[in-house]
């Protein structure tokens, strides 16, 4: 027997921010806390832009309209998954030429 178990959507339902760290409260009781250095638009924001902060999509969400930042539970919670850190460099892509089948260009339509 097989149950099902519906997938439960982490909500923000609250938000402060200390000199170093964003701490947001998830609604199962968890609290995340990240360096605020993750986000360069808060660290430059004064205390009183950061603490004015609205919840977006019924908390999967936060935003601050004074900095124009906007930031996922989502991307709290699993970071290497949704937002590039700042200690990771972005690797180049790979040029390697492909093999297999030529690609003809396409024949003009006829009219």
């Amino acid at each position: 027997m097989s149950t099902l178990v519906e997938r439960a959507e982490a909500l923000a339902v609250d938000v402060s921010c200390t000199e170093d760290d964003l701490r947001v409260v998830i609604s199962d009781g968890r609290t995340v806390a990240v360096p605020l250095g993750w986000f360069p638009r808060l660290v430059g924001a004064t205390e009183k832009q950061r603490a004015e902060w609205e919840l977006i999509g019924g908390g999967v969400g936060i935003h601050w309209e004074a900095v124009d930042e906007d930031i996922s539970v989502a991307s709290l919670l699993q970071p290497e998954n949704l937002i590039r850190l700042p200690d990771k460099a972005l690797r180049p892509a790979s040029r390697a030429p492909r093999r297999g089948k030529k690609v003809k260009p396409p024949r003009p339509a006829r009219v």
